[in-house]
């Protein structure tokens, strides 16, 4: 080898040698960063996801980063050995970012996990269950992304306006049940093919995500509503969709019964026989658009039915100078309860049955841990709600009962799945095992 070769081989190996200890040095170091995340998030209980999540095909990915850069939601995603992985599944949201960044398609949206199955209802591709005439749409069947949720609430209304029976006399043509993305968009869709429909929400607008922390980015691409057209949405927060639902709510005539709880659903004869807490609803057909979450769980004490015993905390501004008891041991009762405490004049007691928050975020027990050493939020811990009078709420716990003057009562105790009420109606189901 004569020296001008020798001599180009090291102007060219040098530099390409220095590149790769510098690639190799930043992903040992981003392996031992995202191994440290994985073990931080295995021990405050992050890895189970709520909802729809990402599915990563490993032979597929290439490596690049870019749903990890895409993802919204800080902690979720990361790299690891030149491959993405979820890391703190349980902050998953499912509105799909990273599914459609990545370049290869190895990115598809599921339910459940190997671990710990999901149930859901078995559907045809028309969204009908196995009741026929009974339609199911968003995140109940499966799909938690807003904008398809979204679209299936438009498409589930052509399934109906296709049956037999639509328009006869003596009956509605379909009950929506539910005002989430879904059942909000099939309602548009029935008033706007002058279908006679009747929506029936237990809560209100916007159902599971009315129910997201405030700010909580929810839409991350364009979707078409129906009697609205398409909405160039970028990034969405709660807040801006939902003010613009209740906009496109005003300006259609679209009409929804809130505070009305679907208690059953019998078939008969040509369709079915909607019982609810306002009544009783005769229709062709019925299309369950009420997500996963379900009804909040109650308490089940003397008195829960009262005006100030509420199931989520929309405004803490709202409750200044209250006396307020939060009930739960979870991520939702603590951040109730921490935003309470830091509102002027708000006095704040946080009940929760066992003697801490194991399965609590880490920051979420700081800041319990910090306030309370501050004096600003009292915790009584093994502690049980025994009744919700008007100015007072009894608490006993290991030094006994406890009447605590109060103004109002936030349950922060999860919700009753809606797998039950499923088998109640017949409706068959399957488990999702967290692949396609």
């Amino acid at each position: 080898m004569d020296s001008e070769t020798t001599l180009a081989i090291l102007v060219y190996a040098g530099p390409l040698a220095l590149a790769l200890g510098v690639y190799a040095l930043r992903r040992s170091r981003a392996n031992r960063t995202t191994g440290r995340a994985v073990l931080a998030a295995e021990q405050a209980g992050l890895t189970i996801p709520a909802s729809v999540h990402p599915w990563i095909d490993m032979a597929s990915c290439l490596g690049c980063g870019v749903c990890v850069t895409a993802c919204p939601e800080t902690g979720v995603l990361a790299m690891e050995r030149g491959k993405a992985r979820m890391v703190e599944a349980a902050n998953c949201v499912g509105h799909g970012a990273c599914k459609e960044a990545c370049p290869t398609e190895a990115i598809q949206l599921v339910l459940g996990t190997k671990e710990q199955g999901v149930e859901v209802p078995a559907l045809d591709p028309r969204f009908e269950t196995s009741l026929p005439g009974l339609f199911v749409a968003g995140e109940l069947g499966g799909m938690g992304l807003i904008r398809n949720a979204i679209e299936q609430g438009r498409q589930v209304i052509a399934s109906v306006r296709s049956l037999d029976g639509i328009g006869a006399p003596g009956r509605l043509d379909v009950v929506i049940v539910g005002a989430g993305p879904a059942g909000f968009a099939a309602s548009l869709a029935a008033h706007e093919h002058g279908l006679r429909y009747r929506t029936l929400e237990q809560d209100c607008l916007g159902g599971t995500v009315a129910r997201y922390p405030r700010a909580k980015l929810v839409l991350t691409a364009p979707v078409v509503l129906p009697m609205v057209g398409r909405l160039d949405l970028r990034e969405t927060s709660k807040e801006a969709l939902l003010e613009l639902w209740e906009r496109a709510e005003r300006e259609s005539g679209v009409e929804i019964r809130y505070g009305e709880k679907v208690s059953d659903i019998v078939s008969e004869p040509g369709g079915f026989l909607v019982r609810s807490t306002g009544g009783e609803h005769r229709c062709r057909a019925v299309i369950l658009a009420i997500g996963r979450r379900g009804s909040p769980r109650r308490l089940g004490v003397p008195g829960e039915e009262a005006a100030k015993v509420l199931y989520q905390l929309d405004d803490p501004a709202g409750h200044r100078g209250e006396r307020v008891l939060v009930v739960g041991a979870g991520d939702s009762a603590i951040e109730a309860a921490t935003a309470l405490a830091e509102q002027p004049g708000t006095t704040v007691t946080l009940a929760c049955r066992g003697d801490g928050f194991p399965r609590a975020k880490p920051p979420n027990r700081e800041r319990v841990a910090e306030l309370e050493r501050s004096g600003r939020l009292r915790v009584v811990r093994s502690s049980a709600i025994e009744s919700i009078e008007a100015e007072r709420v009894t608490v006993t716990s290991p030094e006994g009962a406890e009447a605590l003057p109060n103004d109002r009562v936030f349950v922060c105790v999860g919700g009753e799945l809606p797998t039950g009420f499923l088998h109640h109606i017949g409706v068959e189901t399957e488990m999702r095992h967290g692949e396609p």
